[in-house]
């Protein structure tokens, strides 16, 4: 349940929280006790080794200490490998500071509360000129007539259009991960999405994706938080397994949903009829809804290390991390570039889902009996 990302060093993956002082370096005692808990240990993962690659019978004695010293020497490196990655937050704090006023003004450009100058539209790069060529072309081949009939069935430009219309709606719908979470009665409220905003966080370590939504009729809501918790060394109980920064948990918002708006929940209407009077009654029921709004209530995490997590929870919360970081590497810092669906990735494949309706009647009746009347 791990997303890694080499060029960024990063894996995003659910574990159970652990609990006590942690630190970056170990005791010599305490590695030795963290890594090599027996000579049972080793002797078991070597023989199953040779067992799987058929390498005949398990090495001598001496052989096996050596090997438990490489894995000692391994668990070193896993701690410098550890402040190595610590301070890499510690420089993505730095530099997302820095893109702060480059975000703000692609805020303001995306509103229409600023409107860019002829010479910020200028794009001198070879590929726009690679573009223009093959269009330059391709008109001068077209008859006057199929020029005109062209121009003409291009809408008028409304003067009154502000800033990009649906900028991130369009992000959204573009981009596989996240339209698949994106229901048609989600659509209307991420119209007026404004901006998404990265927070990186010291303590607890880890970033907070923040949603920007103008006044809407939806919620009261004007900013919505997602906030990711990160763990930067190895596990003290496996500390071989370190892959790199880990997600171990997030937590959400409460939406202030305005009455009979809220887009998470539906109502279920079923017939019951009852076993001994054969009279039929309809009863009305609600549940959960498709939503991309359930991103902000996702499944908790326990605090007690020792509790077991169930499978569909697990998957679910590998999921929301998955999400909550590509959001933050791609979708805020690629925003343009997905717009337009070049940034898109060519392997992502686009799914439609047969969408449920906010209210419906279930087909068929229940029997109930007098106790349950």
């Amino acid at each position: 349940m791990s997303c890694r990302r080499k060029d960024k060093m990063f894996s995003a993956k659910q574990n159970k929280k652990k609990t006590g002082e942690e630190s970056f370096s170990e005791s010599e005692s305490g590695q030795e006790e963290g890594i090599v808990k027996s000579d049972d240990l080793v002797q078991h993962l070597i023989r199953r080794m040779h067992a799987e690659n058929n390498a005949g019978p398990p090495p001598p004695e001496s052989v096996r200490r050596r090997i438990k010293a490489l894995r000692l020497l391994q668990k070193e490196f896993m701690d410098i490998e550890a402040k190595f990655y610590s301070e890499v937050h510690q420089l993505e704090c730095k530099y997302t500071k820095l893109y702060q006023p480059l975000f703000e003004k692609r805020a303001q450009v995306v509103i229409g509360t600023y409107e860019p100058t002829d010479e910020e539209c200028h794009i001198p790069w070879p590929e726009d000129e690679e573009e223009e060529l093959p269009n330059a072309v391709e008109n001068i081949a077209l008859e006057d007539k199929t020029k005109n009939e062209i121009k003409s069935a291009e809408p008028p430009m409304d003067p009154n259009v502000k800033g990009i219309p649906d900028f991130w709606l369009t992000i959204f719908k573009n981009v596989p991960k996240l339209g698949d979470m994106v229901q048609e009665h989600d659509e209307p409220i991420l119209k007026s999405l404004q901006d998404i905003k990265v927070e990186m966080n010291d303590e607890p370590l880890g970033f907070t994706l923040e949603f920007h939504f103008a006044p809407n009729e939806y919620f009261e809501n004007s900013v919505l938080t997602k906030q990711y918790s990160m763990k930067f060394k190895p596990d003290e109980e496996d500390p071989l397994k370190f892959e790199g920064p880990e997600i171990y948990a997030c937590k959400g918002c409460n939406i202030d949903w305005k009455k009979g708006k809220n887009v998470t929940v539906k109502t279920i209407k079923k017939k019951q009829k009852h076993k001994s009077r054969g009279s039929v009654r309809t009863v009305s029921k609600t549940v959960q809804a498709d939503s991309f709004f359930n991103f902000f209530n996702p499944p908790a995490v326990p605090d007690d290390p020792n509790s077991t997590i169930g499978s569909d929870t697990q998957v679910l919360l590998a999921l929301d991390f998955e999400v909550g970081h590509y959001i933050r590497e791609r979708v805020v810092s690629r925003a343009v570039l997905l717009y337009t669906g070049e940034g898109v990735d060519d392997f992502d494949e686009d799914y439609e889902e047969e969408e449920d309706s906010c209210t419906y009647e279930a087909s068929g009746t229940e029997e109930i009996s007098d106790a349950e009347d």
